[in-house]
């Protein structure tokens, strides 16, 4: 099982997650052609893609979907509420309805030899969710776009071999800055963003001796930065309640222009 970030931030986001048999993506927002060449530097055709698991429709998700999309007819999985969003957005030129999969919270499913178990989250938008994939023993998530946690998220990430998490902001650094007063609000609200304290503090309550990796992603380019994000995080698992610290574990912040390394399981 392989999980590569093709590209993660505020700006566009595109994970690929894949089997020797399977080969899916989480969202697609950034262009065809950069998803495409991103998928050849890997050994992947997008020919050879199973579907598209989206987790929201705002844009930073979607954006190279329609392309993507009708080249290979992807069929796309979300949530109902989801897909009539996605439907109905014209950027993305017409998406023929048969490509459409509806998916609900805590009903798992399989593209190929992958088990797909999404989990509601909290953001502003129609229906959201994110996603645990599991191939045999081995489990990866993508969990992004989140207001705050819960015991309920806490669960659903327990005993995960690699995780993308949202590290979106730093607080300080948001109240500060130049975003209108009505857009931090929703960044710190429960339906906004996770900030780089609440993603330390998530991850000491699902770390455990057979995690891999971790990936801190969908970091903001106004609010954050990659070091910041990378020292908070690792401040917040070493000094939390919690027997590891962040030196046991191999941490990095996935970028927004480039390629994750590829971390196989």
């Amino acid at each position: 099982m392989r999980m590569v970030s093709i590209a993660s931030g505020s700006s566009g986001n595109c994970i690929y997650i894949g089997s020797e048999r399977t080969h899916i993506l989480v969202d697609a927002g950034i262009s065809n052609k950069r998803i495409e060449q991103s998928l050849n530097e890997i050994g992947v055709k997008g020919s050879e893609l199973d579907g598209i698991l989206i987790t929201h429709e705002h844009s930073d998700h979607i954006r190279g979907l329609g392309v993507l999309s009708r080249k290979y007819g992807l069929p796309i999985y979300s949530t109902k509420e989801t897909l009539e969003e996605i439907g109905g957005t014209k950027s993305l030129g017409e998406i023929p309805s048969e490509l459409f999969c509806p998916v609900c919270h805590d009903v798992d499913f399989f593209i190929g030899d992958l088990e797909i178990k999404p989990f509601r989250i909290d953001h502003d938008a129609a229906n959201p969710v994110a996603y645990r994939i599991q191939n045999d023993r081995k489990s990866v998530a993508v969990a992004t776009d989140m207001g705050h946690y819960s015991q309920y998220i806490i669960d659903r990430l327990q005993g995960l071999d690699a995780i993308l998490l949202e590290a979106n902001h730093d607080v300080k650094m948001l109240e500060a800055g130049p975003y209108p007063y009505y857009l931090k609000r929703r960044i710190l609200g429960d339906y906004g963003h996770l900030s780089n304290e609440n993603a330390g503090r998530l991850l000491s309550c699902i770390l455990h001796d057979h995690m891999k990796h971790i990936f801190l992603g969908h970091l903001s380019k106004e609010n954050n930065y990659e070091e910041l994000a990378y020292e908070t995080v690792r401040l917040e698992i070493s000094e939390g309640e919690t027997p590891y610290r962040a030196d046991d574990f191999h941490i990095a912040v996935a970028k927004r222009d480039q390629m994750s390394q590829i971390v196989t399981i």
